[in-house]
């Protein structure tokens, strides 16, 4: 029997994947599956850059919703689409969680409470520094300000040594991957977020969540508290972001660049030739 089709549109922040997967989507009679770190939060569809999409805002940003979470609600939607004769289409930033759920490549590591209650005294510098030692291709890739994934990066590679090497074994799915490069104007996605309310969502988010999971969900938090706190200006502001999204951008493609199985694209135009030629 065939393997059940799906495309894979990914890439690093502000690429542009959600438009992409929105003009496939229409040119192609498909849905939207996210496969975003933070879109999956109630309350930060302007900051995470939200498109309407299953698996967005489906989450209660108080507790962390895990990437085996993500992996067995989004198989499910995947499993109702393909029966409807729908084409999934997977659209995120999150490299880990598209291929926990394309290539069901988990690491099979259970939480160590004892450990993680060591580490979590320790700051997100000393955590990054433990990490590079135990697992240099992770420390290189991951948000080196969120505590809860470096805690759980630590605690995969004490038990496996390091994260294991992207498997395309997978033989569930038929996938296409297409990858968009970085984008080159990231100020003007911080402004037009702004414009969007971004400073309201964090705002109010901040009002409703304990400090620490606040700064958990990602650096862009920090600094519009900083704002708020009229710690920095409106400028610094967006400076700061577009600095650290530049930075993000960096660590999202060295993860990207792991996958072989990724077409990259210049355009629409060539993306939906490749998905035609796939889907024939």
């Amino acid at each position: 029997m065939s393997r059940p089709k799906i495309i894979a549109v990914v890439g690093p922040t502000a690429s542009g994947k959600s438009s992409l997967g929105t003009y496939l989507a229409q040119k192609l009679g498909g849905e939207i599956i996210s496969a975003d770190s933070r879109q999956m939060y109630k309350g930060m569809h302007v900051i995470s850059r939200a498109e309407p999409g299953h698996m967005v805002g489906i989450a209660n940003p108080a507790k962390q919703y895990t990437a085996g979470q993500y992996q067995e609600a989004a198989a499910k939607i995947i499993d109702t689409m393909i029966n409807n004769s729908k084409l999934p289409i997977i659209v995120g930033g999150a490299g880990f969680y598209a291929e926990a759920l394309l290539y069901n490549n988990l690491p099979q590591v259970a939480p160590n409470p004892t450990l993680r209650a060591v580490l979590n005294k320790k700051t997100p510098a000393q955590l990054l520094a433990q990490l590079a030692k135990l697992d240099p291709t992770s420390a290189a890739r991951v948000d080196p300000l969120n505590k809860v994934r470096l805690v759980r990066a630590i605690e995969i590679a004490r038990a496996l040594g390091k994260v294991p090497p992207t498997s395309t074994t997978n033989n569930k799915y038929d996938v296409l991957w297409l990858g968009l490069g970085q984008s080159k104007n990231l100020v003007a996605g911080v402004e037009e977020r702004l414009k969007r309310g971004m400073v309201a969502e964090a705002k109010k988010l901040r009002a409703n969540l304990t400090k620490k999971r606040y700064q958990e969900l990602g650096f862009e938090f920090a600094l519009l508290a900083d704002y708020l706190d009229k710690k920095i200006s409106k400028k610094e502001l967006i400076e700061k972001i577009a600095n650290g999204e530049r930075k993000y951008a960096i660590r999202q493609m060295r993860w990207f660049k792991r996958n072989k199985d990724i077409r990259w694209v210049a355009n629409k135009t060539e993306a939906l030739r490749l998905s035609k030629t796939f889907l024939q």
